[in-house]
This record gives structure tokens, sequence and C-alpha cells, in this order.
């Protein structure tokens, strides 16, 4: 058996076992380069090559400036600022929810832009009371026709572009797509609007994601503690001016505890800068002794609402609240604790215990299996306290600092970088992979985002998929299996170029709604190129019949992950995928063969 012969069997192989869909995609990926390895399709360094290629790096990077977007509360301001204006009605909300996924897409991929709005949207049409099945779907598919709206909208994007420069025609500019992905997005709306009430069902999810935009309020509320709390502002004759935070709380009597600190205006937190005259500091303890400690540090009791100063001051951009819940066979239980009382290092501090849903009150307290804690302190301590097993957690304390922590100079500095990036990118200064990686990389420096937070934010899968993927690309291009089935795609378009746009877009289109579509960008690039050499046009526009129809996989949930995760929260079935998603991707078959032949000559 040749080498064609041998790809085209691997190639068939890795088909029926994406759709089969029993075995990790990471598995059929990597055993497919591996099987070209075996069969001598392709030598060692050809099977590995593809983790070192260019758009690995570019994607990978991609996922940390996304995760540093999320992190810095960027979608979650992004998701707010959607719910300030969609007022009470459907339709509006239908159409800003599905613009701002689109957009928010373009900068961040499909899944960042879907897991960052699908909370708020399921919890809005809750709100409004429009059943949340009418939403998330539009929503995903939204956020699959913005992916073609700038170059890192999707790493299918970067590998056709790759493909273009490689085959000796030019890549695509970074704002190129969007002569297809703008009316792509504004058509799939369009379509939402109009055919969406007939065409997607009616149905209550079984769980709807938790709402957590008040969270510091709830638990103010839940602990009761407002009672025993009390804010004073530094004077300008208190011996705290100048001096941190923490110098001011190291002097507090046992019983007293320094909550935290705000600016003058009450939306920024002091966090390590020294105290200042004017700023707000919220103490916690019996009356008399937090009256004594004020009196004796020249600080002043503000009257109330105290609700709101509280509220500021335990949930920022810096620190927060998270509630644990003691494990079983915790190291804890019989351990004593109170309401005050500091971890060793001394960045987390427990605001109040309860047992049996009360509070248990400021005494000590032996702790036993089920009673909670409110932790309060830095969001990368509660993260890590989070992540042991010590504790059950209530709510993650990522999900609560995404919904509830203001904007601060971390989300300033990530849309700076972000800004910088698409700059490089828009201009060609720097290469996709350079301008990217440089980003992450200031990002890290700036610890706008973690070295842990970035690794956790990389999508394995994606770069695996990706890497060992490619290798089969190659050999199919090297053995001539590409050429083979092109030879197959142009015979079947006649000659014609528009029937030749025509068969690679359905090419795509079919495979893509079964097996990944980055999988599926893959295999048919080389397929696209050859065929476009072979019937002597342009590869640029069969090329961009490849983008297309790949963002379009919408007929089934199994076609992305957005489409999963929309699955439980919009209460589908596997049916209702193809209902909505048919007339779309017919939408994206009109743009493909009316705009790509204008827009890129064949």
């Amino acid at each position: 058996m040749n080498h064609a012969a041998i790809c085209l069997v691997v190639l068939g192989v890795v088909v029926v076992l994406f759709v089969w869909n029993r075995l990790p995609v990471e598995l059929v990926a990597l055993g497919s380069a591996l099987a070209l390895l075996a069969t001598g399709v392709l030598t060692t360094d050809q099977v590995f090559a593809g983790f070192g290629d260019p758009v690995v790096a570019f994607v990978a990077a991609l996922f940390v400036v996304s995760t540093a977007l999320q992190a810095t509360g960027v979608t979650a301001w992004a998701g707010r600022a959607l719910a300030s204006v969609v007022g009470a009605g459907s339709r509006r909300l239908l159409v800003l929810t599905m613009a701002a996924a689109g957009l928010l897409t373009a900068l961040i991929t499909v899944n960042g832009a879907v897991a960052a709005l699908l909370p708020m949207t399921v919890l809005l049409a809750v709100r409004l009371r429009v059943p949340s099945s009418r939403l998330a779907m539009p929503l995903a598919f939204a956020a699959h026709a913005g992916s073609l709206l700038l170059l890192i909208g999707s790493p299918i994007n970067v590998i056709v572009s790759e493909a273009a420069s490689e085959s000796g025609a030019r890549p695509f500019g970074f704002f190129e797509f969007a002569l297809v992905g703008v009316p792509v997005l504004a058509g799939t709306m369009a379509i939402a609007v109009l055919l969406g009430p007939r065409l997607l069902p009616e149905r209550t999810p079984d769980a709807i994601p938790a709402d957590l935009s008040r969270h510091a309020r709830t638990l103010i509320d839940h602990y009761a503690l407002a009672e025993g709390s009390a804010a004073v502002q530094v004077t300008s004759a208190s011996d705290g001016v100048g001096a941190p935070l923490d110098a001011l709380a190291a002097q507090a009597p046992s019983g007293v505890l320094v909550v935290g600190a705000m600016t003058a205006d009450g939306h920024d937190p002091r966090g390590a800068a020294p105290l200042e005259a004017g700023d707000i500091v919220v103490l916690r303890g019996d009356e008399d002794d937090v009256a004594a400690f004020g009196r004796a540090h020249g600080l002043e009791p503000l009257p109330p609402p105290l609700h709101e100063h509280l509220a500021d001051v335990l949930v920022n951009r810096d620190a927060g609240l998270v509630e644990l819940v003691v494990s079983p066979r915790s190291a804890l239980v019989g351990t004593t604790a109170f309401p005050g009382m500091a971890s060793a290092s001394g960045d987390l501090s427990v605001l109040a215990i309860h047992r049996a849903g009360a509070e248990v009150g400021p005494r000590p307290t032996t702790l036993a299996a089920g009673d909670g804690l409110l932790i309060r302190g830095r969001w990368d301590e509660l993260d890590q306290a989070a992540r042991g097993r010590t504790f059950l957690v209530v709510d993650r304390p990522q999900a609560v600092r995404s919904q509830t922590a203001p904007l601060g100079r971390p989300a300033l500095a990530a849309l700076a970088v972000l800004a910088g990036m698409v700059v490089l990118l828009g201009t060609g200064a720097a290469a996709p992979a350079v301008a990217a990686t440089l980003a992450a990389l200031l990002l890290v420096a700036a610890r706008t985002v973690t070295v842990p937070q970035a690794y956790a934010g990389i999508s394995w899968t994606t770069l695996v998929i990706v890497g060992g993927m490619f290798p089969l690309s190659v050999a199919m291009k090297e053995s001539g299996a590409a050429d083979m089935i092109a030879d197959l795609v142009v015979s079947a378009a006649s000659g014609n170029g528009r029937l030749l746009l025509l068969a690679v877009f359905v090419l795509t289109a079919v495979l893509g709604q079964f097996i990944s579509n980055m999988a599926t960008a893959l295999i048919v690039t080389p397929v696209a190129v050859s065929a476009a050499q072979d019937a002597g046009v342009s590869v640029l526009p069969v090329l961009m019949c490849v983008a297309v129809p790949a963002a379009a996989a919408l007929l089934t949930p199994v076609a992305t992950a957005a489409n999963m995760m929309v699955m439980s929260p919009g209460g589908y079935r596997f049916g209702d995928y193809w209902k909505f998603g048919l007339p779309i991707l017919g939408w994206y078959l009109v743009v493909a063969m009316g705009v790509v032949p204008l827009a890129w000559p064949l």
C-alpha cells in the first residue's frame, strides 16, 4: 500500500473515531500521528513538528490573553454593562446579547465569550420571564459568527491564513475576515429575531448558573455582618495616616478585626498603599471595643448606611469572600476557630462561623463537620484555600470575582496589552505568534495574570488537537492523498471556480458537524490548496470557504464546546440544534457564495 492510500485509511479511521465519540479526541489526534510514523509515512521529526508550529504558540498565547481579560473582570464588566442596557424587551435582550457575544468572540475566542456571557444571559432571561432556551443557543451561534470578525477570533482563521502563505499566496489580513464575518453575524442575528420564536423550543432548564452579582450583600445579610461592624474615617490627626493598613490592624486589640479600607470616594481598595486622611476603614467586633479603638487612633465613626461601605470593602478587585464548609474528614475537625482569627500567613481571616444555619458568635468554637466559615482574603489566597481538600466550597472564588469585582488597574493593563497586540497584528509589524506571545509575557510580567492562572487558562485539548492533527495534514499533502481528493473535488466542480467553492464549503460543513471544527480545518485545508492549484484559481477564496463553514458547526451539540455549554442552561435536546442551525448554515452558504468571490477574486 502506497503512502497516499495509507493516509486515506488513517483519515477514514480518524473521522469514524471522531464521530463515534467514545475515545478522547486527544488520543485520536496523537494516535493518527503515531500511526503515520509506524507505517513509515512520516519521520519522528515530522510527527512532532506540529507542536513547534507558530500556530500552536499563537493559540496558546491567545488563551493567556483571554484568561487575563476574564481574571481581571473585563468580560464580567461586559456582561454587567449588557445587563444595564437591555431594558425590559425580550427582542432587545436577544439582539444585544448576540451582538455582545459576536464582538467579544473576536477578541477572546468562542468558548471564552460564551463562558463569560452565558450566566448573565440566562439570569436576565429569568428576570424578564423569557425562556432561556430562546437565548442560549442564539448566544452560542452569534459567538461562532463572531469568530470570523478578526484573525484572532478562532484558531481556524490562523490555520487557513498560514496555509495561504505557505502555498505562495499572501496571508489574510488581521481585519480581512470581517468582510465575511460582518454579514454572517448580521444575518445570524436577523434569523434569530425573525425565526427564533418558531424554531427554538420553549423549555425550562433543570438548572441555571448562579447569580453572584449581589454576592457581597447576600453574605452580609446571611451572616448578619452589619451587626457588630462599623465604618470609620481616617482623620488628619490619625496615627494611621502614612502607614499601611496592616500596621493599623496589628494594633487592634483582641476582639477587634480590621476588615479592610477604601479610598475616600468609597470605591477603590486601599490595598497595601499607605492610608490617607479621608480613607474609609471597616472594623468588626464588640461595639465598645471598636469605639475605643477608633478614639485611640483618630478614626471618626461614619453614619449609616453601612451596607455599601461594607460590601465594597469585603469584595473588590484585590480581595473577596468565600464560603467554606468543613468536610467530614477534614483535619480541622476538632480544632478551635473564632471570628477575627487569621491564617498562619495572615492573608486570610475568619469573618463568621455558622453551625446548623445559625451564627455561633464571637466565642472560640470547636469545629465540626458541616460548620460553615466565611473567609476573607486576597483572591489568589482564596483560590488556593478553595483548591484544598480541607473544605467544601460553596461558590468558587473565581466565579465570585468574575461577576462582582469592579475594574481596576489590572483590567486597564489587560486592555492596554490587548490593544497593543491588536495594533501589532493589524499593522503586520510582528508575526502573529510573536505579537500574541509578547502580549502573554507582558500580562504575566505585569502580574495581571499569574503563571498558574495562565497555565490553567490554556485549553490543552485544543493545542493537542492542533499539534496532533498537523502530521496528518502534512502527510496528506506530501503523499499525494490531498491531490487525489482534490482531483475528485475539481472533477465534481467541472473546472468551475464557483462550483469548486461550493464543493469545498459542503465538504467542510458536513465534516464540521461531527468532528472538531479545528480538526476539520486541518484535514480539508491541504485538499483545498491542492484543488485550487489544480483548477488554476487563487487559493484565497478557496481557503476562505474552509474558514466560513468551519465556523458553522451548528447542527449538533457535539460539534463544538460552545454548543455543549448552552445545552443544559437552555434545556436543549439533540434535535433542537439542526432545526435552528440549518437556516443559519444556509445563510453562511449564501455569504460564502456571494461575498467570497467578490472580496477574493478567483
